[in-house]
């Protein structure tokens, strides 16, 4: 009896161990905050080198592309007229083939009627005739001559064209490595940018949220979390024991694979543009655009006395609910404060496809701290990432359902 006590016992504190670990909400004091903050500032200073980098050598090669792409075209018009002139040798050879076919005649006696002979018999005396007869052994041989000379500016020309081809396809290899190039670069920029806040706005926020925590009154070696929690008073946030789906009907696209490949998980649905819902009773924390123009939303939960946030991102258009806080025409960017409570039968928006996206989709992240002002993140975006949360670790998420 007492090894089946003993046994639920251990077997409650794993469940307990599992319900909580995935939370990862340890925060940083403000001593840690201040270190992290110097520490992230020069890597975001690094990042936007990187890319300022990564955007002059773009900017070189699209127009050593262009330059290619010139002598390509010269290349191409250099072998029209190569050919040109090869077609228009030819047809002189057989022009004067057929000349020297006609002044051959004149020896075999072949066509009576044929020019050169009837020029040739036309003599009236035996000097006029020897004198008539040179000049058609004469005409033969310059025909002859003429056509080894057009042969030979075929060969010449052939050759030439050859070599042009060879150029063409060397300048085509060369354009198609620095389009991979390019389109390389533009992939890494692309991934420096996606889902992360402009890092002059990352800096100024990461500034202002040691600001905002140093006026709470905080310890230095304070969780920074735990003060904001007391100090605000995060036990008027109504708690969110359960969580629910975002939709009424979906599936999952692509699941929660953490740092640094995917943060959340995405949920398809065949209505395209059907209602999204928070994820749990919570207070609207932000809404506006990403640095990938992704329309978003972001809510602050209470979740056993700590804020815990849910992201949704990708949506078409906010709720009124949402809209009357954050003028998002203007692409807003900072957080809310005081937002509405939203419980979680209320839609914040709807589905989408804004921002960096191939296709309609929420993608639904869940973190222990927001990069946004007055959000956690010590080092603002780069301490969000850590701290994502694997969304079916908190609810219940099948391959695909129709019901809430």
């Amino acid at each position: 009896m007492k090894k089946i006590k003993k046994a639920k016992i251990v077997l409650l504190v794993i469940v307990i161990t599992l319900t909580i670990s995935p939370l990862n909400i340890y925060a940083k004091t403000i001593k840690e905050f201040e270190q992290e903050v110097e520490k992230y500032t020069k890597e975001l200073q690094e990042k936007q080198n990187k890319i300022a980098k990564n955007e002059t050598e773009v900017a070189e090669i699209k127009k050593n592309i262009k330059s290619l792409e010139g002598q390509i075209k010269q290349t191409e018009d250099e072998i029209a007229i190569l050919q040109k002139e090869i077609e228009e040798s030819n047809k002189k050879i057989a022009e004067k083939n057929e000349e020297s076919k006609q002044i051959m005649a004149y020896y075999q006696i072949e066509n009576g009627g044929n020019a050169y002979l009837e020029y040739a018999f036309g003599a009236t005396t035996i000097t006029d005739m020897i004198y008539r007869m040179s000049i058609v052994e004469q005409l033969t041989e310059y025909n002859k001559q003429i056509m080894e000379e057009l042969k030979n500016l075929i060969m010449e020309n052939n050759k030439k064209k050859e070599s042009l081809s060879v150029k063409k396809n060397e300048l085509s290899k060369l354009k198609s490595n620095l389009q991979s190039e390019k389109e390389r670069i533009e992939a890494d920029t692309a991934s420096l940018k996606v889902g992360v806040p402009k890092i002059e706005e990352q800096i100024k926020s990461a500034k202002s949220n040691l600001t905002y925590y140093k006026g709470l009154g905080c310890g230095e070696n304070e969780d920074i979390l735990k003060c904001q929690y007391r100090v605000e008073g995060g036990s008027s946030l109504p708690s969110a024991n359960g969580y629910y789906r975002p939709i009424e009907y979906g599936y999952i696209t692509q699941g929660y694979k953490g740092y640094p490949v995917h943060l959340g998980v995405d949920i398809g649905s065949s209505n395209k543009t059907i209602p999204i819902y928070p994820i749990a009773d919570g207070q609207l924390f932000f809404a506006g655009y990403d640095n990938a123009g992704a329309l978003i939303v972001v809510l602050r939960h209470n979740v056993g006395g700590r804020y815990t946030y849910s992201t949704y991102a990708h949506l078409s258009r906010f709720s009124s609910i949402v809209s009357n806080y954050v003028d998002y025409k203007k692409g807003s960017s900072s957080s809310i404060s005081n937002g509405p409570y939203i419980d979680h039968n209320t839609s914040i928006g709807n589905m989408g496809n804004t921002g960096y996206s191939f296709g309609p989709h929420l993608h639904l992240e869940i973190t222990s701290c927001s990069w946004h002002k007055k959000g956690g993140c010590p080092d603002y975006y780069g301490d969000y990432v850590y701290r994502t949360i694997n969304p079916k670790s908190l609810i219940n998420l099948p391959s695909n359902w129709n019901n809430r």
